[in-house]
């Protein structure tokens, strides 16, 4: 039997199970303290590749339907009726986009800890990381090492101590493709806004405003009291890296953990990676000097008027505001300004009145000689100034298209593995995306403004602030 059973609404008892020295003690310490590198199987354009996937419902569903025509050998997910019901509704229906990923899934050997799958799976060449955040830097370790290609799911880390090891492992094993998951890097539109901003469009820049509508999901809000988990779920193995001891709630899994400290990164970790992507490839301004977070009060307080932070952080503020300091970007000083929780920008001097700012998300870049605005993912830019359509005309293409766009990210990930295209954003860049963002979580944690030193790493006004870079890990899953 495959490992869908659609008319008992579970999943059957395909997959496999645990095997040769994960029975033993010594086996699990081996695993957990990992191999030294291998190297990844060499491929030819003409080759299939052997992908793994890590949180194969939600999104990590949503990334392997545009990746069926390779070989899916193995699923890694705890809830196996949650990837059931990203595949078929509740009569059973699957649409034709979802049918070929359900027979994929089918064939696919299966594991509830993918700490298991790596020791069992041996066909492995390249896995999908699409899990909670907490586990996206363990995981995409754990199979860097064992010299497979990786795709992490956006923010590429929890922290910024993991962003920096990833780093490190990509940068000592370049014969490894590494991709982000922010498509929108991909896409052409997103392409085109770097190019003209590069090309002088709107003349230098010094002030950047990007906001979100995000979140869609509960924040702002105390700790719930923990009830029983269904039963076709794994609790513990998702709770994985967390150093909490938090019992089940809905509003953690499958979709909500986003807006709680010990799984997510907010909004900024949600969609900084789309939006704050943009303005850091196009103005290349390295890694902030200075970053200040405001925001409504954190979950938990007595009063509407207590500012006073409660005793236990547990979910991000409904909303914030956070700037970004940039003293020594590549074309001078650069402010860059984020707005979560449905706070939009400020209506700059000379922004046509027959122009919204949409509340969906978007990224404004304010130049001397004019304005740039973009939608999420670096779609539809318009250009805001007199004959600067005309100008644009002149820029030329510099960047390389993507095949499929947008739509085109996963695949262009295999064709990098097997050597047809170049990779489109891989941890050399988008680790220091991620780095940047998550600064900005740093100083919401802080609640006061912080100083960086990008070359070092650290925090330099407050030294407490520097226990917010790193995190602690629960034993058996660290880092």
């Amino acid at each position: 039997m495959g490992i869908y059973d659609v008319s008992g609404g579970r999943l059957g008892p395909g997959g496999i199970t645990r095997r040769g020295l994960m029975g033993t003690a010594a086996g699990m310490a081996a695993v957990l303290a990992g191999p030294a590198f291998a190297a990844p199987r060499r491929l030819a354009p003409s080759d299939r590749v052997n992908v793994a996937v890590i949180g194969a419902g939600g999104q990590g569903a949503a990334n392997m339907t545009k990746l069926t025509g390779q070989n899916i050998v193995a699923t890694a997910d705890v809830d196996y009726d949650h990837v059931l019901h990203a595949l078929v509704d509740k009569t059973g229906w699957i649409s034709p986009a979802r049918q070929p990923l359900k027979e994929a899934y089918d064939k696919a050997a299966r594991f509830t800890d993918y700490r298991k799958m790596f020791d069992a799976q041996k066909d492995i060449d390249a896995v999908v990381i699409a899990t909670p955040d907490h586990h996206h830097a363990v995981a995409a370790r754990w199979a860097m090492e064992r010299g497979y290609h990786v795709y992490v799911q956006k923010p590429l880390t929890y922290s910024i101590d993991e962003a920096r090891k990833l780093l490190s492992l990509a940068q000592a094993n370049p014969s490894l493709v590494t991709q982000m998951g922010n498509q929108g890097h991909s896409g052409d539109d997103g392409r085109r806004v770097v190019e003209l901003i590069r090309g002088g469009a709107i003349g230098p820049v010094r002030e950047v405003h990007v906001w979100t509508n995000r979140p869609v999901w509960p924040q702002g809000i105390a700790r719930p009291a923990a009830v029983a988990a269904p039963g076709s779920l794994d609790w513990q193995t998702w709770l994985g890296p967390a150093d909490v001891n938090w019992g089940y709630h809905p509003d953690y899994a499958a979709f909500n953990w986003r807006g709680w400290l010990p799984f997510g990164s907010g909004a900024l970790g949600d969609m900084g990676a789309h939006l704050i992507d943009f303005p850091v490839w196009a103005l290349e301004p390295g890694l902030p000097t200075k970053v200040e977070t405001r925001h409504s009060r954190w979950a938990g307080n007595a009063s509407l008027w207590d500012t006073k932070r409660p005793a236990e952080l547990t979910s991000y503020p409904l909303a914030s505001i956070t700037r970004y300091e940039f003293g020594h970007a590549k074309g001078g000083p650069l402010r860059l300004t984020w707005y979560d929780g449905g706070l939009l920008p400020p209506t700059p001097p000379g922004f046509p009145t027959n122009l919204k700012i949409s509340g969906d998300g978007g990224v404004l870049f304010v130049g001397a000689k004019g304005m740039l605005m973009h939608e999420t993912y670096g779609e539809k830019p318009v250009l805001i100034g007199e004959g600067l359509d005309e100008k644009a005309k002149k820029i030329p293409q510099s960047l390389p298209r993507i095949q499929g766009g947008i739509s085109g990210h996963e695949m262009n990930w295999i064709r990098a593995i097997r050597g047809e295209e170049k990779i489109s954003c891989p941890f050399e860049y988008a680790a220091k995306l991620d780095e940047t963002m998550i600064l900005g979580v740093v100083a919401l944690r802080a609640d006061q403004p912080i100083e960086y030193d990008g070359a070092a790493g650290r925090v330099t006004n407050i030294a407490d602030a520097n226990q917010y870079l790193t995190r602690n890990y629960r034993k058996g899953w660290e880092l």
